[in-house]
């Protein structure tokens, strides 16, 4: 049964009608054309699919529409441009902190939410936080360089 569903999506009202049933990751990509909001396990064990949702990293594999509505949602897309890229995009770029970039939306999302949340994390907080993000290329030492990076203060204004 189809629904009128209204969210927040890159800080522009949507506004569409489908299944509330229907995961979020699939209307972001075959309805909306958001191909960075990638589909890896399924399951929500992998992080390909992260968006923020009210700012909090979720996986959108594991969201069905009917609960986003009214909710605000933020993919890659959202944060920074090719012109003014966001803090955590450039520290990505500045320590290599991706080789094939599959996993990078999921990453910079999760980042920009922990150091929102947890702006002083530890090591050990980081590493637990961003467990939920899987790369295959074994970039995970250049992320955690560039969350440091980016603790210390060398790129600002984070938000």
């Amino acid at each position: 049964m189809n629904e009128p569903i209204t969210m927040q999506l890159n800080g522009t009202t949507i506004s569409w009608s489908g299944s509330p049933q229907r995961r979020l990751l699939d209307l972001l990509r075959d309805d909306l054309g958001l191909q960075s909001v990638r589909e890896g396990c399924g399951v929500g064990m992998c992080g390909a699919c992260t968006v923020q949702v009210d700012g909090q990293a979720i996986s959108s594999c594991l969201l069905l529409t009917g609960q986003v509505a009214g909710r605000q949602v933020r993919t890659i897309e959202g944060i920074g441009t090719p012109e003014s890229l966001h803090p955590v995009q450039q520290a990505f770029i500045d320590h290599a902190a991706f080789q094939c970039g599959y996993c990078t939306p999921g990453f910079i999302l999760t980042v920009e939410a922990l150091l929102r949340e947890i702006p002083a994390a530890d090591e050990a907080t980081i590493r637990e936080y961003l467990s939920g993000n899987l790369c295959r290329c074994g970039s995970y030492n250049n992320i955690l360089a560039a969350v440091k990076a980016l603790q210390s203060g060398n790129y600002s204004p984070l938000g």
